[in-house]
């Protein structure tokens, strides 16, 4: 909800400055990430917080409606985890040990932010639900992996990344419920507020992460999860230490 409301506040202030901030926090946080020599929290998250941002300009700015929006970073992050998976394999985020395989993941994150973003405004405004009610449509839905993988065999990586999706448009739905006026469905806290108080949280979350580390697997990479691939296909098993350092929160320590 954090960039769904940042965005919206810096875009109402000045277009041009938002856009701005938008592409070089985009650009200085993945640069920052993938610099990165091994995982640190306030560089990760960084780099989510922005992404977030871009993705909700990247949603909001192109003139295709929210229904032509949400249809196409659908068929955008469609493409990007085939593209993946011919490529790697696997989708599977224990598996994001390579460059190759962290920049899918990074693509993958920023059109899920895109998605969801459109996707909330369709549900809210297109649809005329609501903020609220969509952010509770939301949370109902996001329930409905961890069914499907508990009860009814749904992979375990294909649970993660609809819940994933899913958590975009539920942070929006309800970031824009306390930010927006009460004519739109809103509570009315404005969406400066609302973007200061999620970062505060969101520091906190950081800090603490940092501190205990608690985000970083302890046990091992299993086998079939660090895979190189070799023109789209499954190439030799390389052991744990022949490869890169691991920037993100999902891998072991080392």
């Amino acid at each position: 909800g954090m960039g769904e409301a940042a965005a919206d506040y810096i875009a109402h202030k000045n277009l041009a400055i938002a856009g701005a901030v938008g592409l070089l926090g985009f650009v200085a946080g993945l640069w920052m990430q993938f610099r990165a020599r091994r995982y640190s929290a306030p560089v990760y998250w960084f780099a989510v917080m922005m992404v977030a941002v871009f993705g909700t300009m990247a949603a909001d700015g192109p003139p295709l409606g929210h229904i032509g929006s949400t249809i196409f970073y659908a068929l955008l992050l469609a493409v990007v985890l085939r593209r993946w998976y011919r490529s790697e394999g696997t989708l599977s985020i224990h598996g994001i040990v390579t460059r190759r395989r962290e920049t899918f993941y990074w693509l993958t994150v920023l059109a899920t932010f895109a998605l969801g973003t459109a996707a909330g405004d369709l549900t809210a405004d297109s649809l005329r639900l609501g903020y609220l009610t969509s952010g509770v449509l939301f949370a109902v839905v996001i329930a409905l992996p961890a069914i499907a993988w508990r009860w009814f065999g749904l992979s375990e990586v294909a649970a993660f990344w609809c819940a994933y999706v899913l958590t975009r448009p539920l942070g929006a739905s309800f970031a824009d419920w306390l930010g927006k006026p009460t004519d739109r469905s809103g509570v009315g806290l404005g969406d400066g507020l609302v973007a200061l108080v999620a970062l505060i949280l969101i520091a906190a979350l950081v800090a603490y992460l940092t501190i205990t580390r608690s985000d970083v697997q302890r046990h091992g990479v299993q086998r079939h999860d660090v895979q190189i691939s070799t023109n789209g296909e499954l190439g030799p098993t390389r052991t744990a230490s022949a490869l890169p350092q691991r920037r993100l929160p999902y891998q072991p320590a080392e």
